[in-house]
């Protein structure tokens, strides 16, 4: 098959498109034919090796931890699934991934795929989904009424936090670019903020205080610290790329979301996109054999929304 590996750390240069072995499910695992993968800033941060004591990963590796794709072969003591499914999937950080075109994946992290959306577009799902979801509920406990300032609203998993923390009755605020400010008030923010003078203190931001924070930038420790200032008291600020200080002042919580699978409720997320309630997006498919230009992309700081890779025979 054709996959993308690299064989050691380094930049957009180590990525190869090139044959590799066909794998076989274990125990508990199943041969998904891949529709695509998509692109998650993770995948950049552990094929640089910024990531190598959390994920220990064997090379020549294959990334892409999200996959769409159809079940073509069982694994034993699998349990609930057919050949001929399909499904998506969030796969375990520091296993190959789905850059290729079959991936192993454990049925434990399998659900059902969206029936709604092309099934490559599904791919975009998992990994931003889950880290949205985890983010505002599982972690920040948002509940309806409260106030919820999204930072960096314009990327796939702000794209979801403001879908799914307006449907849960929350007052968002969120910062992004003009160019995407009318997408971002048609998936729900009511307000958006086009920048944050982190060199003001404190802070000021229409909206404010905020019950939750959810930090999608990668602030400074010295930013993140301003960025508190329009926490309210015993509010919460959750970080995908920053923590916050260890004992912040007022009562205020913080947090950073180390996203993990979960099929329960990645389903959940599945039923909201076919029910008409989420909304997935796609702004590039591009094909597989292109990952490599995509992470340069990405590196550069030239990748605006989601990318799918689609393996050719797809």
């Amino acid at each position: 098959m054709k996959a993308v590996r690299y064989h050691r750390y380094g930049g957009s240069e180590v990525l190869r498109y090139e044959d590799a072995p066909r794998p076989v499910p274990g125990s508990r695992q199943v041969l998904v034919e891949v529709a695509a993968t998509s692109f998650n800033p993770v995948d950049a941060g552990i094929r640089g090796g910024y990531l190598a004591q959390v994920y220990d990963v064997a090379f020549p590796h294959t990334p892409g931890v999200d996959v769409a794709g159809t079940i073509i072969e069982l694994g034993e003591e699998v349990r609930g699934w057919s050949v001929g499914d399909a499904v998506v999937a969030f796969l375990p950080l520091d296993a190959d991934g789905a850059a290729a075109e079959f991936a192993v994946v454990p049925a434990e992290s399998l659900a059902p795929a969206p029936t709604t959306v092309p099934l490559a577009d599904a791919a975009a799902l998992p990994t931003a989904g889950l880290t949205a979801w985890q983010s505002l509920f599982e972690i920040g406990g948002l509940t309806s009424g409260q106030s919820v300032l999204i930072n960096g609203a314009s990327g796939a998993v702000g794209g979801y936090a403001v879908q799914l923390a307006a449907q849960a009755g929350a007052v968002v605020t969120a910062t992004a670019t003009e160019r995407d400010a009318e997408r971002l008030r048609a998936l729900g923010a009511e307000r958006i903020v086009d920048y944050i003078d982190y060199t003001r203190a404190p802070i000021s931001v229409e909206g404010g205080p905020f019950d939750l924070v959810l930090n999608l930038i990668a602030t400074t420790d010295e930013q993140t610290e301003s960025l508190l200032t329009v926490v309210a008291d015993g509010g919460f600020h959750v970080g995908t790329m920053a923590a916050g200080p260890d004992n912040p002042e007022r009562g205020v919580r913080t947090q950073r979301i180390f996203v993990r699978s979960d099929a329960t409720q990645l389903a959940a997320l599945v039923d909201r996109v076919d029910a008409g309630g989420l909304r997935i997006e796609v702004v590039h498919r591009r094909p597989l054999e292109d990952a490599a230009a995509v992470h340069a992309d990405s590196d550069a700081g030239r990748l605006h929304g989601k990318t799918v890779l689609i393996p050719s025979a797809s």
